[in-house]
């Protein structure tokens, strides 16, 4: 895969765009329907959401509702380089709360979670800390999400550098949770032998 075959264009040409609604942390209810705050993607960021279990509110009308394959970028945050993150949405009837910019790629040209990927680690995350505004809480509107330049390969390759980055996510996650296992396992090593 050549990068001189990966074709560039601004973002408004291969994506829709819109925003979450009004939603915040004081309307999270134990039993409801699921939501996407924007602080997921500080506290609990995943390139891929793919479950929510530990946010919920009550409906109300006006709410914007996830559909699979959407990227939300936050629309505020403390500093640029907090809010220069996406995270593909890979469930659909998920509430998406205030504060989320939404972009819908045309599937058939961009994959999401290549999307999310280059937002978040690519050019295009330089691109958007520079685009940011604000001196104690900085924005970045769709605005300037459309002016973002992709650089994208074929579809069938994004969608593998996408699982590639995936499968090592996955990888990364099950090993820190073994050395985490370890740790407990020599510290009661520690504590029973050594004392």
């Amino acid at each position: 895969m050549s990068l001189k075959t990966w074709e560039q264009r601004k973002l408004k040409l291969l994506a829709d765009f819109s925003k979450g609604a009004g939603y915040s942390k004081k309307d999270i209810i134990d039993q409801g329907t699921p939501i996407v705050l924007y602080g997921r993607l500080y506290t609990n960021y995943q390139v891929n959401i793919t479950t929510i279990k530990d946010t919920f509110v009550k409906v109300r009308p006006g709410s914007v509702f996830s559909e699979c394959n959407d990227v939300i970028v936050p629309a505020s945050g403390e500093t640029a380089e907090d809010i220069a993150r996406a995270s593909h949405v890979c469930i659909s009837g998920a509430v998406l709360g205030g504060d989320l910019n939404i972009i819908k790629p045309k599937i058939n040209i961009i994959d999401s979670s290549f999307l999310a990927l280059c937002i978040s680690n690519g050019q295009q995350n330089k691109e958007l800390i520079k685009r940011a505004q604000g001196k104690s809480i900085v924005h970045l509107h769709n605005s300037d999400l459309k002016q973002v330049v992709l650089k994208y390969p074929s579809k069938r390759n994004q969608s593998m550098i996408a699982r590639i980055f995936d499968k090592t996510d996955n990888l990364i996650a099950a090993n820190e949770y073994n050395l985490k296992n370890a740790l407990n396992i020599r510290g009661r090593l520690n504590l029973h032998l050594l004392t």
